[in-house]
């Protein structure tokens, strides 16, 4: 069975990953499998020279085909910010991001709100050959955090045709309709051409 090593060490995309792209009959490791600790400078310009450097590293430092991913939180009135910058937004925790977040929005009224999660993946081989694929998450900004499931940004991301936030739908949903399965399903035919043999 052919090895995709997945890039990332955060808990919750490990989860998330191992259900999206459990159609692919693939095993999946990650870099703790590997005792892989490699850093990665996420300073391109966009998710997707961000999502492409951490595969192309990871795919060379072990020899398996390798999906990285980079997403973020564009808010509108923000001009998109945070964007790229979505995971360093501010030092501390989630709970620390999102409230840093909510006190630049604390005037900003209800249909002034609107944002969406964008995630690019990035599939590296070992012989330098390099693929993205895209997704996006329509949706507005909480006035508050509600909801124990996700993480991130989840608590705030409010989905109208849903009537709550990200952090508020089960787990199976959110992996249907999130930017990351989003990506993640139009990444699935090309990595079944790479990794599954006939």
């Amino acid at each position: 069975m052919t090895t995709l090593l997945i890039a990332t060490y955060n808990a919750g995309k490990m989860r998330e990953f191992r259900l999206l792209l459990a159609p692919l009959a693939v095993e999946l490791c990650f870099p703790p499998d590997l005792g892989l600790q490699i850093e990665v400078a996420e300073d391109g310009m966009t998710y997707a020279d961000n999502a492409c450097k951490k595969a192309r590293a990871y795919a060379q430092a072990s020899g398996l085909p390798t999906l990285a991913d980079d997403s973020g939180l564009e808010v509108d009135v923000l001009d998109g910010a945070p964007g790229i910058r979505s995971a360093r937004y501010r030092p501390g925790s989630d709970a620390d991001r999102i409230a840093a977040l909510l006190a630049h929005l604390r005037d900003v009224p209800w249909e002034r709100r609107t944002a969406r999660f964008r995630c690019v993946v990035a599939v590296a081989t070992p012989g330098g050959e390099l693929y993205t694929a895209e997704g996006v998450c329509e949706g507005q900004i909480a006035f508050e955090p509600m909801g124990e499931g996700g993480f991130g940004y989840d608590p705030i991301f409010y989905l109208p045709e849903h009537g709550c936030t990200m952090a508020q739908l089960p787990e199976t949903e959110k992996n249907r309709i999130s930017h990351r399965a989003r990506a993640v399903t139009a990444a699935i035919p090309l990595l079944r051409r790479l990794l599954v043999s006939d």
